[in-house]
């Protein structure tokens, strides 16, 4: 089977260390690794493929230089003539699977002209994303791509019910969308036992944080809930792992805390680093704020769980499905630091409950969130099948 895979936004980098590089290399390592032929046709696919996508066949497009935000949207526009003349010139394939991106069409229209199935990745309400976030010039124009892409596309995948909500005020979109959740790769994590607390300066309880470091991830309110355990407990220790715009305030606030020895920023790490990570932590956290529209599907928690480690995350989103509080994790109401704190000091004094949330959230994303499960539900959503997926 030979698929062409289609990511045209030049803010994902394929082979980068974002949450977004890693959701697409996992997706086409999970294809790849079912016996399919993938063609990549990406907008910023520079760097060296990982020895798992060696047989990747990489069509570049042409890169979107930086500059004035209109005359951006304007050459993301413009790529779909090239993606259009690409996949006319390497096809045929048997099926076009995309990730969104504002201002791409081609790749759907070119599926439903060939009659093969066309399947429209959706990770955020991107036209909201951008205009809150970042700048939208044409939004009546980005409005315009989604209706045309949506309505050209076989079906729609969205990553969690709140995303699916948003596709669905889309004409064009209803009947057509999917969720299917993010996955993790459990051969890249081990479950270790959790480390045995001392107490006192005789051992450490460390907390830890992947990610990166934006206000929507909630690491100020970690960082708050940290202050109000160490004081109660003065060898817990904080690990934050990543980079991000908020990193300069966050060292600021842990700094005028006092909290500068117990608390250690790694800056951006690579995708291969995490594991070892992970591994050095007593307890991870996901303490997302109040959002009111929370739609994301969180990598950094199906990271913690397939790790083995027991996971404190804000009762929010996709977050309520995939975690049974005192089965596999714990919840605490969003942007609530003392809660955290209180969790979080829970796991602390308690060996025998971290391990037991810690065996129970390995068991879960094994059963029910790996890639390899991922590839396979998108390919029944397409109609088709790989040999190493058969039944």
């Amino acid at each position: 089977m030979r698929i062409a895979y289609v990511t045209v936004d030049p803010g994902v980098p394929v082979f980068g260390q974002k949450g977004c590089s890693i959701h697409v290399r996992e997706v086409l390592q999970a294809l790849a690794k079912g016996g399919a032929q993938i063609d990549l046709f990406s907008a910023n696919c520079a760097g060296e493929p990982p020895a798992a996508l060696a047989g990747l066949h990489l069509q570049p497009l042409p890169r979107i230089p930086k500059g004035e935000p209109a005359a951006r949207e304007m050459s993301c526009l413009g790529l779909n003539e090239d993606l259009k003349a690409r996949l006319e010139r390497h096809g045929p394939v048997d099926l076009v699977y995309e990730r969104y991106s504002l201002w791409s069409f081609a790749g759907m229209e070119y599926a439903q002209r060939m009659g093969i199935p066309g399947l429209l990745e959706v990770n955020a309400p991107l036209i909201e994303e951008q205009a809150q976030y970042r700048v939208l010039v044409d939004r009546a124009g980005a409005e315009r791509v989604a209706e045309r892409v949506f309505g050209a596309a076989t079906a729609l995948l969205a990553v969690s019910d709140e995303v699916a909500e948003y596709l669905e005020r889309y004409p064009a979109a209803r009947g057509k969308v999917h969720v299917v959740p993010n996955g993790v790769n459990p051969e890249r994590f081990s479950a270790l036992p959790p480390r045995k607390v001392q107490g006192g300066s005789l051992g450490t309880f460390t907390v830890g944080f992947v990610g990166t470091l934006k206000a929507w991830h909630g690491v100020a309110i970690l960082v708050e809930a940290f202050a109000l355990l160490h004081r109660r407990h003065p060898y817990a220790r904080l690990l934050i792992v990543g980079d991000g715009p908020e990193r300069e305030r966050l060292s600021a606030d842990v700094a005028a805390r006092g909290l500068a020895e117990a608390v250690h920023f790694t800056g951006a790490v690579a995708s291969d680093e995490v594991p070892a990570m992970l591994a050095s932590m007593d307890a991870a956290v996901a303490s997302y704020p109040r959002l009111e529209h929370f739609y994301f599907s969180p990598l950094k928690v199906y990271e913690y769980m397939a790790a083995g480690l027991p996971v404190v995350a804000s009762a929010i989103g996709q977050l309520e499905k995939l975690i049974t509080p005192g089965v596999n994790g714990l919840l605490v109401p969003p942007g609530d630091a003392a809660a955290l704190a209180e969790a979080l000091e829970q796991l602390c004094g308690d060996h025998e409950l971290r391990a037991r949330l810690g065996l129970a959230a390995r068991a879960k994303v094994l059963a029910e969130h790996t890639w390899d499960a991922v590839a396979e539900r998108i390919l029944r959503i397409a109609g088709l099948e790989l040999p190493a997926y058969r039944s």
